[in-house]
Formats: structure tokens, C-alpha cells, sequence
């Protein structure tokens, strides 16, 4: 790990100050830390940010609202989103190990680094690494790699669980930074590659992100997060659904569907739920829709099995929301 200051911000307008100069947030460090030793990322100034107020769960009227320095395990036991937004708990549990979600903050979860492997290998070709050097998944061990969104410049798939179900809820995110704040839909927080990879996220220089709002509605209440990787424990998604439905006298009234493990970002299908929307919660309908979600992708050589493994994570993820009392 190559040298680096630490700095502890006492306020928000402190800690924006030091990010708009170039230094970094760091906050549980779950990712960055990990990026450091490997001299993937190399910082010259942190701020810690865990003194800040931006923690804890609060419920305004219907919407659940998250700070954004919470910790995912007390996130994802916490009464309130329980009650109100299962998904959310649910998505949060399947993300991490214990011993990250006790450390890891709901900011940080949102705006953590690609998992793919060329990205952390300094020799290997990366254009999210090292702009203009190529991408070697392209060519190279594809299999967890994304099947849409994807570029002649990255196949990266998004890593977090929770933007997944955030994305599905409808979610929105405040951020404060030198201009002020502001607040957008978490949807429109990432980036697709196109040829500028490096460029991840929509913040601005120094942004802090400072909470999110879920909104309620009839949908959150019967809502499930499936996951499907390579093992039960800790691993990242080779294909995830998050399906949440109203369904009231046997026929669907509103449904929300989000994809993870397939996209370079959390990706929405809208095409999916508008398939859905008026018609009898049952297997045939849910096949009908699901069969909607891989339109446009692009799978690699070793990835092609996301085309019909995601249709039927979409499929189970639905019956399984469709069975919550």
C-alpha cells in the first residue's frame, strides 16, 4: 500500500471541502481499502466521515429514508425496513458476509468497485483501471461478465445487491456537494460504459452522497430478492432478481422487477413488469414477462448461459413474491 494522509472531517461542509480538493471518502472502507493494498486505487488524502451525522432509519409518512453512513447489518434488522420494505433487508443479507455488512455503510455498498478480476490485476488490460488499454474480459475468462449494457470498452457487471432492489423500489438519492444539494432516482446514479468506463457514477466533484428515500407503495409489502451464484456463501451474483407485486383479486395491479449479475449497471425491466400489469399472478404469466428480459444482449464466450438463466431467476423470484402473505 503506497503511502497516503488520513483526515477526519467534523462536519459535512468540512469533509466536501477536502473531497473537492481530491481527497477521497472513506467511511467502512470495505472496498477502498481492499483497492489500496493492490495499488489498484491510490489516494493521496482520505477523509473519514464517520463522525458525520448521516446515519440511522427514519420513516416520513410512507417513505422509509436511509442515511447514508448506516451500517448494512443494522439496515437490514432494523424494524422499520422490515416492516415496510422487506426487499430492502432482504437484498442486504444476500450482499455480504457478517463481518462486512457490520462495517460496510449504505453509501459506500452503492458506489463499490467492479468485481471483475482484470480490474484488480495490473498487468491485465483495463479501461476502468488504465483508460485506453483495452479490455481483457472481452477476450479473456467472461463468465460472471455482463450481457447488457455492455461496450467494445467493458463487460463489467455492477457489484451491489442493494442498488439491485433500490433501482426495483423506485428509489432516490440525496446528495450535498459545493453547489448544494440535490436529489435523482438511484437509477440515475450509474453510468453505462460506453467508451468513457472509467466514469462510473453521476456525482459531482466532492458530492457526499447523504440518504436515500424509498417510497411506499401497495407493491413493497410482497416483495422477494433472489440471488444465484456459484456458492451459498459470500459470493458475488451470476444472476439476481429483485420482484415486488400488488396483486389484489388474483390479477397483478403494479410490479417492479430489477436485474443484478447481467448488467453493467442495476438494470430495471420496465419491458417485464408492463408484461405483467393486469394479468393473473401464475407461472404462465410470469414466463411471459421474463421471457422480455434479455432483449438486446450481448453475452460473451463463456457467458451466453445469463440469456436463459436470467429469464428463469425472473420467473422463481416472482413466484416467491407472489407467495408472501
Amino acid at each position: 500500500m503506497l503511502p497516503f494522509a488520513l483526515e477526519k472531517a467534523r462536519s459535512a461542509e468540512e469533509a466536501i471541502a477536502a473531497a473537492a480538493a481530491g481527497g477521497r471518502y472513506i467511511a467502512g472502507g470495505t472496498t477502498l481499502i481492499d483497492l489500496m493494498r493492490d495499488e489498484v486505487e491510490r489516494p493521496e488524502r482520505l477523509i473519514d466521515i464517520n463522525a458525520l451525522p448521516l446515519g440511522g432509519v427514519r420513516v416520513e409518512g410512507g417513505d422509509l429514508v436511509i442515511g447514508a453512513l448506516a451500517r448494512m447489518a443494522d439496515v437490514a434488522a432494523d424494524p422499520d425496513v422490515l416492516r415496510l420494505q422487506p426487499l430492502i433487508a432482504e437484498s442486504l443479507i444476500e450482499g455480504a458476509s457478517p463481518q462486512l455488512r457490520n462495517m460496510a455503510s449504505i453509501g459506500g455498498n452503492l458506489l463499490q468497485r467492479v468485481r471483475c478480476p482484470y480490474f484488480r490485476m495490473l498487468d491485465a488490460s483495463c479501461n476502468k483501471r488504465t483508460p485506453g488499454s483495452g479490455c481483457a474480459a472481452i477476450d479473456g475468462l467472461n463468465a460472471g461478465h455482463a450481457i447488457l449494457g455492455t461496450s467494445a470498452h467493458c463487460v463489467a457487471t455492477h457489484p451491489s445487491d442493494l442498488a439491485v432492489a433500490l433501482v426495483a423500489l423506485d428509489a432516490t438519492i440525496r446528495v450535498r456537494g459545493p453547489q448544494g444539494e440535490r436529489s435523482f432516482p438511484v437509477e440515475e446514479l450509474y453510468r453505462l460504459p460506453g467508451d468513457t468506463p472509467h466514469l462510473e457514477h453521476t456525482l459531482l466533484p466532492g458530492e457526499l452522497i447523504v440518504e436515500l428515500r424509498v417510497p411506499g407503495g401497495a407493491h413493497s409489502r410482497r416483495a422477494r430478492y433472489l440471488k444465484v451464484r456459484d456458492r451459498a456463501s459470500y459470493e458475488f451474483a451470476l444472476v439476481s432478481a429483485a420482484a415486488a407485486l400488488f396483486i389484489e383479486d388474483g390479477l397483478i395491479r403494479q410490479a417492479r422487477l430489477a436485474a443484478g449479475g447481467v448488467g453493467t449497471r442495476p438494470w430495471r425491466l420496465r419491458a417485464c413488469e408492463a408484461a405483467l400489469v393486469g394479468r393473473k399472478a401464475e407461472r404462465p404469466t410470469f414466463e411471459e414477462a421474463a421471457a422480455l428480459a434479455a432483449q438486446g444482449a450481448r453475452p460473451l464466450q463463456h457467458n451466453h448461459y445469463k440469456v436463459e438463466l436470467l429469464p428463469r431467476t425472473i420467473v422463481r423470484a416472482l413466484e416467491m413474491a407472489g407467495e408472501v402473505a
